[in-house]
């Protein structure tokens, strides 16, 4: 669940924290829980490393390109895409349902089929889709059947939509790879783009208000609460 203003929580919320379950997406070293038996931004650092030197180094045009991914709860999934070289924009939003012009509220009770989304563009010239679902694994737990954490429902489904047969073959290579990284079946589902409908405004960049870092290669760890 979402509070209904923009930036850090409020009073009661922080009155809270030592019982609340804090989500760290990126860069912040976890348990040997973790799934995969890996930590959970491995990936991350690696394209924030490749990547910051492809900026600094290449002088190739930029090749715009899209991608929607949904991984859980969108505000901390989208402040780690905004983190990296290469991303130009990020946008969430909602994508994947039955009704037109969903709201959140609508959405949060899972009623509509719609799932919370990122849509990340990015320049193809120097990240590509390859790094992109390597974080995306990265920053979620693609094993578990619409949740995450204390998330629940079809609307934190985790889910790559794909624009176009290039995007869908590259996609189900990234599924098949990380279930065999894993040893297990994923629970992210491969379906078409329709329709993404922007969120409400207070939900862009939604941490990134609350005082945490959107800067290009920033390894601070992502706190989302919620």
């Amino acid at each position: 669940t979402h509070p209904p203003s923009v930036g850090a929580p409020s009073s009661s919320a922080k009155a809270n924290e030592d019982t609340m379950v804090w989500r760290l997406l990126l860069l912040l070293p976890l348990s040997a829980t973790a799934y995969g038996g890996k930590q959970p931004g491995e990936r991350q650092r690696e394209a924030l490393r490749k990547t910051t030197v492809a900026v600094d180094s290449s002088g190739r045009s930029s090749e715009v390109a899209s991608l929607v991914v949904a991984a859980g709860c969108f505000w901390g999934v989208e402040l780690a895409f905004a983190r990296l070289p290469g991303v130009i924009s990020t946008e969430v939003g909602y994508i994947g349902g039955s009704t037109p012009r969903p709201t959140y509220s609508a959405v949060s009770k899972g009623k509509s089929g719609h799932a919370e989304a990122v849509r990340i563009i990015f320049d193809a010239s120097t990240i590509g889709l390859t790094t992109l679902f390597g974080v995306f694994f990265d920053v979620h737990d693609p094993t578990t059947l619409n949740r995450q954490g204390n998330d629940v429902g079809t609307q934190y489904r985790s889910a790559i939509f794909y624009s176009d047969e290039r995007q869908r073959l590259a996609a189900q290579t990234a599924i098949e790879r990380e279930a065999e990284r894993l040893g297990t079946p994923l629970a992210t589902t491969l379906e078409r783009a329709d329709t993404f409908w922007p969120a409400e405004d207070y939900h862009q960049a939604y941490l990134e208000k609350g005082g945490q870092s959107a800067a290009k290669g920033e390894q601070t760890p992502i706190r989302c609460y919620g």
